[in-house]
């Protein structure tokens, strides 16, 4: 017999019993260009709810989107630098005169400036604290990022990285399990299967992950 009813939702904004600085991300997001995977989870001293304020120069023009699996750990302080941060770079000076009263500057397009494309997190991945993550980067599945890291560049799956800007420290398995992995995708799985095996989830040992059916 299913014990879905005892299931855990993923519409829930406070997962955590009696615990108002843990929120599951995906019921909280309004702006549609951030697409945020189920069970995935923002972890705040301050107001959780509002994931989207750690979301920076976020600007409709730019139609850049904020994309993140399910399953991943963002810890306090995470923020996220959109191109809207960017400032015109193939000129002489930097300086946004276009925005400020008095100058008279006209406005740039958008094609000229330093678009780097949209922020894109796989699945099971872990966010320290205080880590900013700059516009276009990938980061693969399974991936950790270390407390205070500046990740300027694609973060390869099962790595971790650290540091400003963030490199690489080491893969966390070998290749043949990392390739296991990413094939079995088991945050796919449904709730029950996963319920099922999350004592072999929760350890490291590859032969009984292969025997799940």
């Amino acid at each position: 017999m299913s014990d879905s009813i005892n299931n855990p939702d993923p519409d829930t904004k406070f997962p955590v019993p009696n615990v108002d600085t843990v929120c599951y991300v995906k019921p909280l997001v309004k702006n549609p260009n951030v697409i945020v995977g189920d069970f995935t989870y923002f972890s705040d001293d301050e107001k959780p709810e509002d994931f989207e304020r750690h979301i920076m120069h976020f600007y409709d023009f730019y139609n850049d989107k904020l994309i993140i699996g399910k399953f991943c750990q963002i810890a306090k302080g995470v923020t996220f630098m959109m191109n809207g941060a960017n400032h015109k770079m193939n000129a002489f000076s930097t300086y946004p005169f276009y925005i400020f009263e008095g100058w008279n500057a006209e406005t740039p397009s958008v094609s000229e400036f330093p678009l780097k494309g949209d922020i894109i997190i796989g699945n099971d991945v872990w966010i320290g604290e205080h880590s900013t993550i700059l516009a276009g980067v990938k980061i693969g599945d399974g991936a950790i990022i270390g407390a205070r890291s500046v990740v300027a560049s694609d973060v390869e799956p099962y790595s971790i990285v650290c540091g400003n800007p963030a490199k690489q420290i080491r893969k966390r398995f070998d290749k043949e399990t990392i390739d296991f992995l990413l094939h079995l995708k088991w945050w796919n799985w449904s709730v029950e299967k996963i319920k099922q095996n999350i004592a072999i989830l929760s350890n490291a040992d590859i032969e009984k992950l292969k025997s799940i059916e």
